[in-house]
């Protein structure tokens, strides 16, 4: 079996582009893998077709042969575009392999550990107006109240606005109130977790955990800029709540770095940017020898949620995992098989490889756009500021 045709299929998800990678081979089957990458949809797709001549040709049963050769037969190593395109790609190929040898993928990744995946809902289930609007307490627990009495038992919010160096007294009140009111509407059983979204400093992260601590979140994700990595033991011991990041980084190098301060408790790579299922399985190994666990980052469409679901079948040290069952109003009809969640939890599309695959009558229907929603940083006084 050879190699084809790789190209992209790029869907309008309101709030971002979906960027999904195809891979066509001479006895038919088509695999399929997920590069989304929020505001870079030219890049990605330009990422992408660099790599085609790379691949033509080539037998796609070599996944970890063909890893390396788009990785290290490069000049310029790494970066978020060059990885998230390779991390498409990897997915298409084990998609396409698992579909040849008629196995569910997470066969290829060792076979199931576990008989359902543990889901955590994103407030709102994705929706960005709920997501990254405004910080109300009533909407929020409203809308943690609606999860809960949908079956899950783990919610993520980000609770915390945007602001300057140093958190005023009246963005720690907001932030007491809307998690105050989350711990009310869902009780004690629920676990909640807190995204700090990167918008503080390292000072402001332990301020408003100092906020927060009282409620007990189960952990404290992206609490400062992905850069600091130096910063972490001081916002880890003066947090005093379980810390998590990763969704911004990119190859195990990068996780090892941050694995060596010895300050997270939870890595968050995401399988559209850490370099795809390849590379994801050689951080949760990583992982594994700290002692951390995994909670891979998942706010962009079903083809990666799709990945990321045989991904947890097959990996002992994971957690649970997010969903953004509402991230967009095409969520369940891009596929040709939906995937389905029930109280809380979900598996794998049952079939061949990934098991499922992009409607493409659909994805023609909603193509990519030039105007993904721009979110505003600006504080009162014009500085723009991280969101």
């Amino acid at each position: 079996m050879k190699i084809t045709e790789v190209d992209t299929v790029v869907c309008d998800a309101g709030m971002r582009n979906w960027v999904f990678v195809r891979i066509r081979t001479d006895q038919g089957l088509v695999g399929w893998g997920e590069a989304s990458t929020e505001w870079r949809t030219h890049s990605i797709v330009g990422a992408v077709r660099d790599f085609v001549p790379l691949l033509i040709g080539e037998d796609p049963y070599r996944i970890e042969h063909l890893w390396q050769k788009l990785f290290r037969q490069q000049f310029w190593k790494g970066g978020l575009i060059t990885m998230s395109a390779l991390s498409g790609i990897d997915q298409a190929l084990h998609d396409l392999k698992a579909q040849a040898l008629g196995v569910p993928l997470y066969e290829l990744l060792g076979g199931r550990v576990r008989d359902k995946i543990r889901l955590y809902d994103h407030l709102g289930g994705g929706d960005p107006d709920a997501v990254y609007g405004e910080l109300s307490a009533e909407r929020f627990a409203d809308s943690a109240r609606r999860s809960v009495e949908e079956g899950f038992d783990a919610v993520k919010v980000l609770a915390v606005p945007m602001g300057a160096g140093l958190p005023s007294g009246a963005a720690l009140r907001t932030t007491d109130r809307v998690m105050a009111a989350v711990r009310d509407a869902v009780g004690d059983e629920v676990e909640i977790m807190i995204d700090l979204h990167g918008r503080c400093t390292p000072a402001a992260a332990i301020a408003f955990a100092g906020v927060l601590r009282p409620y007990r979140p189960w952990f404290l994700e992206e609490p400062c800029q992905p850069e600091l990595v130096e910063e972490l033991p001081g916002i880890a011991a003066g947090a005093g709540i379980p810390i998590a990041l990763g969704e911004r980084l990119s190859g195990r190098g990068e996780f090892l770095r941050v694995l060596r301060t010895g300050a997270v408790a939870v890595l968050q790579p995401d399988v559209c940017h850490c370099g795809g299922l390849s590379e994801l399985r050689r951080i949760a190994g990583l992982a594994e020898a700290f002692g951390v666990t995994l909670a891979p980052h998942n706010p962009l469409g079903p083809i990666a949620t799709a990945h990321n679901l045989h991904f947890a079948m097959a990996t002992s040290n994971w957690l649970i995992q997010e969903q953004m069952r509402a991230a967009a109003p095409i969520w369940d009809d891009i596929l040709t098989t939906p995937l389905e969640f029930a109280d809380g939890y979900a598996v794998p599309p049952a079939g061949p490889g990934l098991g499922t695959a992009v409607n493409e009558t659909v994805a023609a229907a909603h193509p990519g756009t030039e105007t993904e929603l721009q979110l505003s940083t600006r504080l009162p006084d014009g500085t723009l500021c991280d969101w």
